[in-house]
């Protein structure tokens, strides 16, 4: 009797062509790599991103001790993570994930280089590593490029004007080259903005840059290189056809387009093992299964508030600069498997003679020099059956076994010996990353290796590696209370310390108010061209710890006449920032100027207002904010005088402090104290 195939069944025996598809070249357990036969596509490098949002904020807030070796790991070549690329976010005063990046041009008449860190961290990474490439995209933009409306293409040489700027601002005041610059972060291109921005790159001594698109997610990923193909112009005005989140995949079009492929915005995972294994597997399997030459991966370093969104999904995390601590993740020794022994312009070998599948499970790449003087094979065994090993588009539930292999290395890779390096990923305290397993060596042009399951083993010709290890890292602590900022200590237009802001941009600025000399301005007069689903109205930002629950607020409040917002607010126990932002709840208190009255809600958006009353607010005149929280009693007043005193019952019972304006439009802020 016949019998019916099962879904399992029909799983497993595509799992199997899979499997036979990646090793089609191979004979049994052994693998051939020979550069005699031609060579694959040209390496491109591996490097991470700052910005989407504000990711890096706390990092420059370290001592300089600390930020020193935390830089050190990240960028110094042959040391840590040892990063070819580093890609930033250009500020565009629109929240984009952790927080907002204040724009070099909050208006078309203001333009102040001054602003965000970025340019300080590419300074930072070029002193290590002067080869480093720098690039750099926009994940929103601000409102007056769209004329009020959420497109930045409205004027397309305005806006390409805008970003070449920019980049003129990186060359002229930083000394930084940029290498490449791409369009819009996940969002729609401009076929003709394209063509815009190519053109004046050229006119204006920007030659080298390089335009990177589309930056798209899966389902319209390579897109632009069907549109490339029919359009002459746009294809000589792109140099990089770069995707996000590709699960491995391109499209032949994509390959077929004489274009380098980039996975300019990968891996996204957590800073754990598990997160280490998805770095290992994509690091091999973009190129062997899109044939991507370049990773980035999001984040550089979780130096955000770990409560925010997206939490410790940086290749390592510092986020305590008040005590010093940092993590130096795993994700940082699966990076260096490949980039401590490999540089930008080496090539990969062609598949089935050095690029391909395991026939037991996981992948091989090998790399060789120009002068074919020196070459690198990094292997991973991830056993996908187990563990996800990328949580955004994991790989097929793919059984990895214990195997023996053996290499046969022919051509310019018949050498006598050759320095191993390995990762274990057990799961528990015997786990081990980046291990110097000795010089193997190469009998007869043949290695064999025993190769564990979910590990990685780097073979090379460069004798020179190393795991630097931070003689002592500062134990965790609490963010301190009580604190007290009153500005005065910052550098004009730089943000203050420990201050996330979430939505608009809050600066330091000079004022002629004898006690008030310098202070802390919400600065943006209109909404951004967003990059989160919605649009947020309200500036915010937060500090301090998650976990605070009872706690006392003051603050020095000042709204002009000319170009002021309609109203400021603190809050306390703010649950949530990012791009729901807008639903965060807590215990706010607003006082409204253009309605002369103050609102105790318990959610920003006010739809949940415990007790309004009316208040005498004059603009141009400075006041001072108290609010207090215990348990559900919640007491604020203005100046010296009680304006609300009672219970209010909120669904967030902790989170972190909050300042921030009832709409875009200007308020400053001075003597902030929390206890």
């Amino acid at each position: 009797m016949a019998q019916l195939l099962t879904v399992e069944m029909i799983f497993r025996f595509s799992v199997i062509l899979i499997l036979l598809y990646f090793i089609e070249s191979n004979v049994g357990d052994e693998y051939i790599f020979d550069d005699s036969v031609g060579l694959g596509r040209v390496f491109d490098g591996v490097g991470a991103i700052s910005g989407g949002g504000a990711t890096s904020k706390l990092l420059i807030n370290y001592t300089e001790e600390h930020r020193s070796t935390i830089l050190d790991l990240l960028f110094k070549p042959k040391h840590g993570a040892s990063l070819q690329i580093l890609k930033v976010e250009i500020g565009g005063d629109a929240q984009s994930t952790e927080g907002t990046e204040s724009s070099h041009m909050h208006e078309e008449w203001d333009e102040n280089f001054s602003r965000g860190y970025e340019w300080w961290l590419m300074g930072e990474a070029k002193k290590r590593n002067p080869s480093i490439r720098l690039c750099a995209l926009a994940w929103g933009f601000p409102g007056w490029l769209g004329d009020g409306q959420w497109n930045p293409y409205r004027n397309v040489t305005r806006t390409a004007n805008y970003i070449l700027r920019w980049i003129w601002g990186a060359k002229n005041v930083y000394n930084l080259d940029i290498d490449c610059i791409g369009v819009w972060n996940e969002k729609p291109y401009d076929v003709e903005y394209v063509k815009v921005l190519r053109r004046m790159l050229d006119q204006h001594g920007f030659s080298r840059v390089e335009i990177i698109a589309g930056d798209h997610l899966p389902g319209g990923a390579w897109e632009i290189a069907y549109d490339m193909k029919k359009d002459p112009v746009l294809n000589a005005s792109v140099a990089l056809i770069g995707a996000h989140y590709t699960g491995c995949y391109s499209t032949e079009a994509a390959k077929l387009s004489g274009k380098p492929l980039w996975s300019s915005e990968d891996w996204a995972d957590s800073n754990d093992e598990e997160g280490a294994g998805c770095m290992a597997r994509l690091l091999n399997q973009n190129y062997l299964v899109g044939e991507m030459t370049a990773l980035i991966a999001w984040n550089l370093i979780s130096s955000y508030y770990s409560d925010l969104p997206i939490g410790n999904h940086g290749l390592m995390t510092a986020n305590e600069p008040w005590s010093g601590h940092y993590v130096v993740s795993p994700p940082i020794w699966m990076t260096a498997h490949l980039t401590q022994f490999t540089e930008i312009g080496w090539s990969y070998l062609k598949h089935g003679y050095g690029v391909s599948g395991l026939q037991h499970g996981g992948s091989v790449v090998a790399l060789i020099s120009p002068t074919k003087k020196d070459f690198t094979i990094m292997i991973e065994t991830m056993d996908t059956s187990s563990k996800q090993f990328c949580l955004r588009f994991p790989g097929w539930p793919t059984r990895a076994y214990r195997q023996n292999i053996t290499l046969v290395l022919k051509g310019n890779l018949h050498v006598s010996s050759l320095y191993l390096w390995q990762s274990h990923l057990r799961f528990n305290s015997s786990s081990e990353f980046f291990k110097f397993a000795g010089n193997k060596p190469v009998d007869n042009g043949r290695l064999t290796l025993l190769l564990d399951v979910n590990s990685v083993y780097t073979l090379t010709t460069i004798a020179r590696g190393k795991k630097a290890i931070p003689r002592k890292i500062p134990p965790s602590q609490p963010f301190p209370l009580p604190y007290a900022d009153d500005y005065e200590s910052y550098p004009e237009y730089k943000e203050s310390f420990h201050f996330s802001q979430q939505v608009g941009s809050f600066e330091i600025r000079m004022t002629n108010h004898p006690q008030h000399c310098k202070v802390m301005r919400q600065t943006v007069m209109s909404s951004p061209i967003h990059w989160c689903p919605t649009m947020h109205s309200q500036p915010v930002g937060m500090l301090g710890n998650y976990n605070w629950s009872d706690i006392e607020i003051s603050v020095d409040i000042y709204v002009p006449f000319v170009n002021g917002t309609n109203g400021v607010f603190m809050g306390a126990r703010v649950d949530q920032g990012g791009c729901t932002t807008f639903m965060a709840r807590g215990i706010y208190y607003f006082l409204m100027y253009d309605e002369q009255r103050f609102i105790i809600s318990t959610d920003l958006a006010r739809t949940s207002v415990a007790f309004s009353g009316k208040v005498s607010l004059e603009y141009d005149h400075w006041y001072r904010m108290n609010l207090k929280v215990k348990d559900s009693f919640v007491c604020a007043a203005l100046d010296t005088h009680v304006i609300f005193n009672g219970t209010v019952t909120s669904p967030s019972t902790h989170g972190f402090v909050a300042l921030g304006t009832d709409s875009f439009k200007v308020a400053d802020f001075d003597n902030l104290y929390i206890n």
